[in-house]
């Protein structure tokens, strides 16, 4: 069978990612892309050759193709309103990361999708290095996961587009002042693009433990309302873990990994695993193998091999969303973003919030 799927808002760059992967796979159908602002769309028209008919600036016009799904890329602060808008349809909603603006919307996108399949992708799930760090967590390669340590970020978000396309210097600070990534009522800041990752699949590899209490600090500059810079640490039980976010990396991970690189450090009671994003191996040191050595990142599976092969699998099979887009778990996730948020604006240390 074919799945009819429809692109709904182009605010973030990962829609153009996303359709490419819906283009490429032989379950789906492209019905129709959505944007208020037709110019947002034109780079996907023309790279997928999109007819006019397919191609709408009407929400509800586009919603008249009856999708399956619908891959959704607005600004965070409209994701809650946006999925219940496409509830409303009876589709299945597949969310671009991070989740929500706050836990309170991430929990009214779960109440209205009850019934149908929410995902919520993270697209550092789909880096077999991290796959094959929780794998061997599983078999207990490092004993018990004491700490993770998460640190990740780009030069800005402003310079690529869709398929990593570059954009110079010049035209970011032209989009700054008028970017929704740089307004907080948006949702915008490193923080809130970056710290989800971690909390997500850093809940992931803790097997869903919470955290007990939270520390944050993010930069001030002067004339940027937002955050470009953040380090939070988390107590657990057992152990302290950290994350940090930064926009202004001397290069982008996927093209030269920075220095520090970006991506999770795992320690266990009995080794650390060091996994780099987009790395073909990690690294792992263990009390019985001291010296670190590389183990090959395994291959991903047929069905698990992207976020749309994934969640098109799912509908075709019946098996739930589970891992890093499971909502329970992306739940945890924004649970942490949301302390850490605040623990940043009242300069002092919380418990999570529920």
């Amino acid at each position: 069978m074919k799945f009819r799927i429809v692109g709904i808002s182009f605010d973030h760059m990962h829609m153009g990612d996303l359709l490419r992967l819906v283009h490429d796979h032989p379950q789906a159908d492209l019905v129709g892309i959505f944007d208020p602002d037709r110019t947002r769309m034109a780079s996907a028209i023309a790279n997928f050759a999109i007819p006019e008919e397919r191609v709408f600036t009407d929400f509800d016009a586009c919603m008249a193709t009856k999708p399956d799904l619908a891959i959704l890329c607005s600004a965070t602060a409209d994701h809650a309103a946006y999925t219940e808008r496409l509830a409303a349809h009876g589709c299945h909603v597949f969310v671009e990361k991070p989740f929500a603006a706050s836990a309170a919307e991430a929990r009214r996108m779960i109440a209205a999708m009850e019934g149908k399949v929410l995902a919520i992708n993270w697209p550092l799930a789909w880096v077999p290095a991290h796959v094959t760090a929780k794998a061997l967590v599983d078999q207990g390669r490092i004993g018990t996961l004491c700490e993770m340590h998460f640190h990740d970020g780009n030069r800005g978000p402003l310079y690529h587009l869709a398929d990593m396309v570059e954009v110079s210097p010049a035209e970011v600070e032209a989009q700054k002042p008028g970017s929704w990534w740089y307004k907080r009522a948006s949702g915008g800041g490193s923080l809130l693009d970056y710290l989800g990752y971690g909390a997500t699949l850093g809940t992931w590899y803790m097997n869903g433990e919470a955290p007990l209490e939270i520390t944050c600090a993010v930069d001030e500059t002067p004339g940027i309302e937002v955050d470009q810079h953040s380090i939070t640490v988390l107590r657990y039980a057992r152990g302290l873990s950290r994350m940090e976010t930064r926009w202004g990396t001397f290069s982008d991970p996927w093209t030269i990994q920075p220095l520090p690189p970006c991506g999770f450090v795992l320690v266990g009671s009995e080794g650390v695993i060091q996994s780099n994003d987009y790395a073909d191996h990690v690294m792992v040191q263990t009390r019985s193998r001291p010296a670190p050595h590389a183990v090959p990142a395994v291959a991903l599976p047929r069905g698990r091999q992207n976020a749309i092969d994934y969640v098109l699998d799912c509908l075709t099979t019946g098996a739930p969303i589970t891992g890093p887009l499971d909502p329970a778990i992306s739940l945890l996730g924004q649970r942490i973003v949301d302390t850490a948020a605040l623990s940043a604006r009242q300069k002092r240390t919380l418990d999570l919030l529920p």
